[in-house]
């Protein structure tokens, strides 16, 4: 388990490093790196304990949103 908490950290860093480009210098093919990376780092912070606060967090902002919509 250890191991992919240090690969989710290093895909972390190389998201920040990434996403500190200009948005004019980006390819397509660079932009769906980007994407395949940002999901891969998902499926590897997901089973963990501040994956599973950010889906809590997540789904409580949803719930709230939802509920303020209806009369």
């Amino acid at each position: 388990m250890e191991l992919t908490i240090d690969l989710a950290v290093l895909l972390a860093v190389v998201i920040a490093v990434r996403l500190r480009r200009r948005t004019e210098a980006r390819s397509r093919n660079d932009e769906k790196l980007t994407v395949a990376i940002v999901l891969v780092f998902g499926v590897l912070i997901a089973p963990t304990a501040f994956g599973q606060g950010i889906l809590d967090i997540v789904s409580q902002l949803a719930q709230g949103v939802t509920e303020s919509g209806s009369p």
